[in-house]
């Protein structure tokens, strides 16, 4: 590709709205344009390297038996209420009626329109495991866009669906699914990508696993031991932290006046928040009041939550729906209340710590040495699991270690599905006595974009973008300066040809710029080799051969520059083959 005919403008000033990295330089350099809050266009650039990682993505699909198929992107609601979830995933699902007044949406993920291609085309045992995919367009209305193609509205995305017996058989594919996306990024050229437990959230079923670029600009916070054996989202990391053990003592009333919190409680009584227990009252997705307790250092976490109580919404109780209980706002506790009327939640911490200071369900008191086993009086109707949010510095729960807070850009997604699906939407099989069955299911999702921008966040400098060789738009880029002058365009265009006629992608900067300005392009270009021919090399019979990420910066004679050239080709892709 000649630069003086590729389209694509480089942009010199930073955008306004633009923080992020990938953000800036890839509009900087040309490679994307906002069409809206959240679309945007891909310019060749873009594409070529989009395309590059959807064809890795395809070939190790393709290793696991995946088989492509195309669903459509637009989707008749009924499918949708068939599952259950037309009515319970919130206004990021787009719903629209078409000209005849059915209820349409957009897809944005597709479960159901799986399901129903399955159901017709795979009715027997002998037909299963089965791994259908796609790469496809989504659309998700995000209410805050961010950070380019991060977060967006409309993206590209693999979604992958496996077709089970049983559950043995979905955990053994579940594993070559997890090895084919560790391929993945790694070919890709993401070092720093990690594998961590997650939340199913919305998409359902029992265990689930995401895939997160490790970049200081990333939504999701990750907790990761220092020796990398414990990895976990934030929404379900846990640590192995000290419960106070004591002799149990007497319960004792106090007077705290104006201490409804618990920095103001622990500051009154000279006591440290560990040993007070924090009340938290919720209403449930049916309406129930749930009271939930926790240690006072401690901060629960809605998503362990959620999951304990197998409800999908949670919202603050009022004042009034607490006093209805029998517990004072501020100064509550499950002393004396009446257990009949809430679900009642404590974490561990608040079960297994001996001798807490509680509210006394009265106005300016509390009660000190509280255990919740001799005092609470709901020990039979109680869930006591984890829903603590952990902290930086926690200690493992596999080896103890302090625990490191880290930021991720979440580029994948795996998940055990089981029968959320097929079941509902009656996707079954018949087993070898002819009895129907619903099958298990596995769900496997890439972000094309999202992976693009995310290699940016890992790999980039003052200047713009540093590509890997596998996705890179180009794998070399030719800069001519001084291209009037005797000799130069004649040797650049004899390279450029060479290169091509090795099936080496070229881009070749023909424009006749000064050598400030086409550097500058280049970097924000980031082909990952580029060759510079200039009238003071060329005297010598020489090009300057150097690496965009600065490893090498070398003389190549002329006669030597294509063989030079193909063997760090050659070793740049060696290094990003996969790894299983």
């Amino acid at each position: 590709m000649r630069m003086s005919k590729m389209v694509g403008q480089r942009i010199k000033e930073t955008p306004r709205d633009a923080s992020t990295a990938s953000h800036i330089y890839l509009i900087r350099g040309g490679y994307v344009r906002p069409v809206s809050a959240g679309i945007y266009s891909l310019l060749p650039l873009a594409k070529r390297i989009t395309t590059k990682i959807e064809k890795i993505i395809r070939e190790e699909m393709n290793k696991i038996e995946g088989q492509e198929v195309l669903m459509p992107v637009v989707l008749p609601q009924e499918l949708w209420e068939e599952s259950g979830r037309a009515q319970t995933v919130g206004p990021e699902l787009l719903k629209f009626k078409d000209r005849n007044g059915k209820d349409m949406l957009l897809g944005m993920t597709h479960e159901e329109a799986i399901c129903h291609l399955t159901r017709t085309e795979l009715t027997s045992y002998k037909q299963l495991p089965v791994m259908l995919y796609q790469i496809q367009t989504k659309y998700r209305d995000e209410a805050r866009p961010r950070a380019g193609l991060i977060r967006v509205r409309e993206f590209t995305m693999k979604d992958g669906y496996s077709f089970h017996v049983n559950q043995e058989d979905l955990q053994q594919y579940y594993t070559k699914a997890h090895d084919a996306y560790e391929n993945i990024y790694h070919r890709m050229g993401m070092p720093n990508v990690v594998s961590i437990e997650s939340d199913s959230g919305m998409m359902g079923g029992s265990i689930s696993h995401e895939f997160m670029a490790l970049a200081d600009c990333g939504e999701d916070t990750l907790f990761i031991s220092p020796d990398g054996s414990y990895k976990a989202n934030r929404e379900v990391a846990y640590s192995k932290l000290n419960y106070k053990k004591e002799a149990l003592l007497p319960i004792e009333k106090v007077h705290t006046p104006g201490t409804k919190t618990i920095d103001d409680l622990a500051q009154f009584l000279n006591i440290d928040a560990s040993d007070t227990c924090k009340a938290v009252f919720y209403r449930d997705s049916s309406g129930s009041l749930v009271f939930v307790n926790i240690r006072g250092d401690l901060e629960v976490n809605e998503a362990k939550l959620k999951k304990a109580l197998q409800s999908p919404e949670l919202s603050f109780a009022t004042d009034e729906e607490i006093l209805a209980i029998g517990a004072v706002p501020g100064y509550a506790s499950l002393y004396n209340i009446d257990k009949s009327k809430c679900r009642i939640v404590l974490d561990y911490s608040a079960a297994e710590s001996t001798n807490l200071v509680v509210g006394a369900n009265e106005t300016d008191y509390h009660l000190k040495n509280f255990n919740y086993t001799r005092d609470s009086g709901c020990s039979d109707v109680a869930i006591v699991t984890d829903i603590a949010t952990v902290r930086e510095g926690d200690p493992c729960p596999l080896t103890g270690e302090p625990l490191l807070l880290r930021r991720g850009i979440e580029v994948g997604n795996i998940f055990q599905l089981g029968t959320k699906y097929s079941e509902p939407m009656k996707v079954n099989y018949l087993d070898q006595n002819g009895k129907s069955h619903p099958m298990v299911m596995g769900c496997y999702g890439i972000g094309v974009g999202r992976s693009m921008a995310s290699v940016i966040e890992q790999s980039h400098d003052d200047y713009g973008p540093i590509w890997p060789m596998s996705i890179a738009p180009f794998q070399v880029h030719i800069c001519a300066l001084n291209i009037k002058k005797d000799g130069i365009r004649e040797a650049a265009e004899k390279l450029y040809q060479d290169l091509l006629s090795k099936g080496i992608e070229v881009l070749y900067d023909d424009r006749g710029e000064k050598a400030g300005f086409m550097f500058n392009d280049a970097d924000l270009i980031g082909v990952p080799l580029r060759v510079v021919i200039s009238p003071k090399t060329l005297e010598e019979n020489q090009i300057e051969f150097k690496t965009r990420d600065g490893k090498v910066n070398e003389r190549v004679s002329l006669d030597d520059v294509l063989t030079r050239i193909v063997s760090e080709i050659d070793v740049r892709m060696q290094e990003l083959e996969a790894i299983h």
